[in-house]
């Protein structure tokens, strides 16, 4: 009999099993949709559409070649550009889905919007957080399969992280909290993947001068080692990178100095454009992902 691999959602880096997207030409529809919505969401600036387009279909042929099973979330138009950012919606664990409340009042419908899809494909749900806690998944990162690292952000308040240990504490998940600054304040995408991003069980790629003392700290007690993104790099997204498997990475181009330093550090390194999916909206490859499930090692 062959035998089954053991797949977990406790991780970050391990080789992907189960994941979904939302393609860009479901949550941009069109180019008359972009232009009503992208400076009140806070894009730096207007997505062209067809170059959207052309960059999401290399990006998908990247995740498709990487996956065993890759789900597309459908067209709903209710919901603004920011789904197509599909992680934050909710948080995959080994108990279920839990469906997030959005710290951003234009994406309250994203959550209930995929509880739909996993409810017909089977996919359980553990939970979900509610008034007045707010949650967003790009503030969760698995640090190891038994401790889960969360930001407190203006996305993700004390309320939602309450919630979040009510569900999973007593599951023997430790919830580890980093304080995060205000930055550019209440309006600004600033989540914890901004600054972290695992790529093995002992590398992540961070961005130090954003991040809380004590949770760096607590990453290099746990024997991490750090690949540090230059000041220069922050704003291009080089912080926000995608483990395809361990030390096999996928980011948007443009960011040479991090790349390199993947590359030292014993990685693969998959480049994408990103120019109009990515870097106008704020959301890099982590972002535009929600992996279900990762084969164990």
């Amino acid at each position: 009999m062959e035998k089954i691999p053991a797949t977990t959602a406790h991780s970050e880096y391990l080789p992907f099993d189960t994941l979904f997207i939302n393609p860009v030409s479901n949550a941009f529809i069109d180019t008359s949709n972009i232009e009503s919505q992208w400076e009140r969401l806070n894009f730096v600036s207007p997505p062209n559409f067809d170059q959207a387009v052309e960059e999401y279909s290399v990006f998908e042929q990247i995740l498709a070649s990487h996956s065993t099973s890759i789900y597309s979330f459908p067209k709903d138009e209710s919901l603004s550009l920011d789904a197509l950012y599909c992680r934050d919606a909710s948080i995959a664990t080994d108990n279920g889905m839990i469906l997030c409340r959005m710290g951003k009042e234009d994406r309250n419908g994203e959550p209930e919007s995929q509880k739909e899809v996993f409810e017909k494909n089977g996919i359980p749900i553990l939970g979900s957080i509610e008034a007045p806690g707010t949650l967003e998944g790009g503030d969760v990162a698995w640090l190891d399969e038994k401790t889960l690292a969360v930001g407190h952000t203006y996305r993700t308040n004390e309320d939602g992280i309450r919630q979040l240990k009510e569900l999973l504490e007593p599951r023997g998940i430790e919830i580890i909290v980093a304080e995060l600054p205000h930055y550019k304040g209440v309006n600004d995408v600033f989540h914890l993947m901004s600054i972290l991003s695992p790529i093995d069980k002992d590398l992540t790629v961070v961005y130090s001068p954003l991040m809380p003392i004590k949770f760096r700290n607590e990453l290099l007690k746990r024997g991490f080692e750090l690949v540090e993104v230059p000041n220069e790099e922050f704003d291009s997204m080089g912080c926000n990178v995608l483990a395809l498997a361990p030390r096999k990475c996928l980011m948007v181009s443009g960011n040479p100095i991090t790349r390199n330093r993947l590359q030292s550090a014993g990685c693969t390194v998959i480049e994408y454009l990103g120019d109009e999916i990515s870097v106008k909206g704020g959301g890099g490859p982590t972002c535009l992902t929600r992996p279900i499930s990762r084969f164990k090692e």
